[in-house]
């Protein structure tokens, strides 16, 4: 016997859809800098507008992914995808990931070369260029601000827009010293900032998607207590094959073998334990009752199985 509801829509389905506006309206801003960037690296000679554009590109690239993401996170479960496109935003989020890592290499590599053969540049140009770059991050923070804790894609797209923004922040401070002392080195310096914002970061955020691709345990859930809850009940005799994943954000599902005294089994009082069951985990550890599976087994049937976990 077992429990669990078919019905896998809803609000994370309409957080989904809530994101797309904000995530097309970042998308749009960045595309903006991107190409003013580049426009001004190329004018001035600055690294640190290079690697500010480089970001800029994939941070492009992740909110098309992320866009897409969103899209797809709204097709219906069918009996192939039986969770839909739920995971989508984890690909995509990994992705970003990915990307950034590489862009981070890079900005390190030449801002090192850089270092020990300074080029000249145009603070001026830098300067103003830098300008353009903070207003625009400054908007598209505001666009992404008020979701960002609803999904990993905004929360991803978020992360890399405030990384720019700080990027943008310290060209300006670089260009202004280099206008006031003509050390280029600035420019280099500044460059290694950028990549020291972007790694750090984006491993964290490699390691989270990691771990939902993986099938880890939801962070901040602790399945010795779950199990400790579940042993507590009346008439539980063991748990077994217990495990807890999440299909996206907002996802969490719960799976387990709930062994039950014999009794149990025969004059009716299963379907009661089973209510009870799903009730403890969505009390106490916050999983909806239609993302938990419990099958209920009798004391009996022990021996056919061999247990784990």
């Amino acid at each position: 016997m077992s429990g669990h509801s078919h019905d896998h829509s809803g609000a994370h389905d309409h957080a989904a859809g809530a994101d797309r506006p904000r995530i097309l309206a970042a998308f749009g801003v960045t595309v903006l800098i991107l190409v003013a960037e580049l426009v001004g690296a190329i004018l001035s000679g600055s690294l640190a507008l290079l690697a500010d554009a480089g970001h800029m590109f994939t941070d492009a690239s992740g909110l098309l992914i992320a866009l897409i993401a969103a899209t797809l996170a709204l097709r219906p479960p069918t009996p192939e995808r039986t969770w839909g496109y739920k995971r989508a935003e984890v690909l995509a989020a990994a992705l970003q990931a990915g990307l950034l890592l590489v862009v981070g290499a890079f900005i390190l590599y030449e801002a090192i070369r850089r270092l020990i053969e300074p080029e000249g540049i145009a603070s001026e140009s830098m300067l103003w260029f830098g300008i353009i770059g903070l207003v625009g991050n400054a908007i598209s923070l505001l666009v992404l601000a008020g979701g960002r804790k609803s999904s990993l894609n905004l929360r991803a797209a978020f992360l890399e827009v405030l990384n720019d923004a700080l990027g943008s922040a310290a060209v300006i401070i670089a260009a202004v010293i280099i206008s006031l002392t003509g050390w280029t080195r600035a420019d280099s310096l500044v460059s290694l900032l950028i990549g020291a914002l972007i790694i750090p970061r984006t491993l964290r955020l490699l390691k989270e998607t990691t771990d939902v691709l993986l099938a880890a345990t939801p962070k901040g859930l602790d399945l010795r207590a779950v199990r400790q809850h579940i042993l507590a009940m009346d008439h539980v005799i063991d748990i077994h094959d217990l495990h807890a994943t999440l299909i996206g954000t907002g996802t969490p599902v719960i799976t387990g073998h709930v062994t039950l005294e014999d009794e149990c089994m025969k004059d009716g009082h299963a379907v009661e334990i089973l209510g009870e069951l799903q009730e403890c985990v969505a009390e106490h550890f916050g999983i909806p009752v239609e993302h938990s599976t419990f099958q209920l087994e009798p004391a009996s049937h022990r021996d056919r199985e061999r247990l784990t976990h």
